[in-house]
C-alpha cells in the first residue's frame, strides 16, 4: 500500500490542482448595480447607467444625468422603439455575456447621435472602475470610456 502510494502522488496532486483551477477560480466582482458616466469626449461626469443580469445577460439603461437640462430629454436620434422617448430610463447597453473577463457580443446606443455600436467592458479587479467599449466593425475603430462604480 505504501509502494502505490508513491507512484501516485503526481496524479493525485495534479487533480488537486485541476478541481482547484475550476471550482475555486474567483469569479472577479459582478458589474451588476448603478455606474458613473463620464463623457469621453469633454471629460465631464454625465450621469449614471444601471447594469443588470437576466439569464446570463447583461444590459443597462439609464437612471440618471447629472445635467439638468438632459433630465426631461427625449431621444430625437434614436433608431425605432427608443425614438422619441424619454432618455432617463431608456436601456442603452444589451445582449452581453461574460467571456472569461471580458463582457462582449452586446450593444450600446449612443443616445447623442442615435448610433448603435458593438460593445464590450471589462472590469478593474477591485470592481470599481469598468472600461467600455463602443465599436463598429473591429474594435479599433471606436470610443471608449471609464465608468466608475457608484459610491451613493
Amino acid at each position: 500500500m505504501v509502494g502505490r502510494f508513491r507512484h501516485d502522488w503526481p496524479r493525485l496532486l495534479v487533480t488537486i490542482f485541476v478541481v482547484g483551477l475550476v471550482s475555486g477560480s474567483p469569479a472577479g466582482p459582478s458589474p451588476a448595480g448603478s455606474w458613473v458616466t463620464v463623457d469621453d469626449k469633454t471629460h465631464k461626469t454625465r450621469g449614471t447607467i444601471f447594469l443588470v443580469e437576466e439569464n446570463g445577460v447583461w444590459s443597462g439603461r439609464i437612471e440618471s444625468s447629472y445635467d439638468p437640462a438632459e433630465r426631461g430629454k427625449v431621444c430625437d436620434k434614436c433608431p425605432g422603439e427608443r425614438k422619441g422617448q424619454p432618455v432617463i430610463g431608456m436601456v442603452v447597453l444589451w445582449g452581453m455575456t461574460q467571456h472569461g473577463a471580458e463582457y462582449s457580443g452586446g450593444e450600446i446606443l449612443d443616445v447623442d447621435t442615435g448610433s448603435i455600436y458593438r460593445c464590450r467592458f471589462t472590469m478593474s479587479a477591485d470592481g470599481r472602475k469598468m472600461t467600455v467599449r463602443g465599436y463598429i466593425g473591429v474594435s479599433l475603430i471606436g470610443r471608449t470610456q471609464i465608468w466608475t462604480r457608484n459610491q451613493a
